[in-house]
């Protein structure tokens, strides 16, 4: 009888190890997903931000441009 208590509990407790093996494996996987969505958008942002920065860039040589005409008729 005591032998099958023993081997009752084991199997309990095998069984909660199996269940929480379980769950964070899913739950791994879950982040896993996560992280590569994240690391996708983060991409599209760097993107967009190398983007706006060249705009910018152009921005700043289009209005340096307007104040060396306006400079020049006013020289």
């Amino acid at each position: 009888m005591q032998n099958q208590t023993t081997l009752e509990k084991l199997d309990e407790k095998v069984s909660y190890i199996l269940s929480k093996y379980h769950e964070l494996k899913n739950e791994n996987e879950t982040i896993r997903n996560e992280l590569i969505t994240l690391k996708g958008q983060r991409e599209i942002q760097d993107q967009e931000i190398d983007k706006l920065t060249e705009q910018n860039i152009m921005k700043d040589l289009e209005i340096e441009e307007i104040v060396n005409k306006i400079e020049s008729i006013l020289g």
